[in-house]
């Protein structure tokens, strides 16, 4: 018992509490996770459903493309701003690389909604697309889904530089274009005059509970182990100690003294 309850004893079990602490507190956070997705999918459905609208009524005078506008159909006419376009690089579309092709769509307000026309499979080992389609000229109209601007942590990667980006934002695009831009952008359904057949569309939204459920039981797993772990060692211990004081206080048997004569040989009866 004594060498249960020693400092090393302590501080392995303080160790083990607290990483079995970790492990469900980030069990509950991939639960919190699996909240917000159904929330957001729920969000999703009921904007696939939703009725075509036009852009302003949706968004309204804010300008900004929010988490409850994301996935909703919306209409804008205007008309392209070629000489702004750029190249969205390392894309990706049903596991297959290459670039998309955003244009900024200048409307009859004096702002502008940034306009993902569509995806270009990147051939061989080309940096950049080797032709992209022209942009119609003149008054255009577009049906498509509407997006939230694209966010990469600290990266700069939503800053066009030379004409390419890696993120479509539209805070991070405005200054650079010197345009009023809606912050989020809309990617081609239909279009009139209708868009160059080269371009690629894209697949719709995932709408799943995703891995967190599964990763929730594999921390709250990971926590119960950890747990179980301490108690069968501690039980061992505990028992191992037991064992050994139990054997050091048997003492070894004296050995009885023989009834023999003082020359060793045995008294028989009647013997003198």
């Amino acid at each position: 018992m004594r060498r249960l309850m020693n400092v090393r004893w302590i501080a392995t079990a303080l160790v083990i509490l607290l990483l079995s602490g970790v492990c469900v507190e980030l069990g509950r956070w991939q639960l919190h996770r699996l909240d917000a997705r159904k929330a957001r999918n729920e969000v999703t459905r009921t904007n696939l459903a939703a009725p075509a609208a036009p852009l302003a009524e949706i968004v309204g005078p804010q300008r900004v493309i929010g988490e409850q506008h994301d996935w909703r159909t919306a209409v804008v006419t205007g008309r392209y701003d070629a000489s702004k376009q750029v190249v969205m690089r390392y894309r990706n579309v049903n596991d297959r690389p290459g670039f998309e092709i955003v244009t900024p769509l200048l409307l009859s307000d004096g702002s502008a909604v940034l306009v993902d026309r569509g995806f270009l499979p990147k051939q061989g080992g080309e940096l950049a697309p080797s032709s992209i389609p022209a942009a119609p000229t003149g008054e255009v109209t577009v049906t498509g889904r509407l997006r939230r601007s694209e966010r990469g942590g600290h990266t700069s990667g939503g800053t066009p530089d030379n004409g390419t980006a890696r993120l479509i934002n539209g805070p991070d695009f405005a200054p650079v274009l010197g345009l009023t831009l809606y912050d989020g952008y809309l990617t081609v359904e239909q279009q009139v005059p209708a868009a160059d057949p080269a371009f690629g569309g894209f697949p719709g939204p995932e709408i799943d509970d995703g891995p967190h459920f599964f990763y929730a039981l594999q921390w709250f797993f990971f926590a119960l182990l950890a747990i179980g772990g301490l108690v069968y060692f501690s039980r061992r211990d505990v028992t191992g100690d037991n064992a050994s004081t139990d054997s050091e206080s048997e003492a070894p048997a004296e050995s009885l003294p023989s009834a023999t004569t003082a020359t060793g040989a045995p008294r028989g009866p009647g013997g003198s």
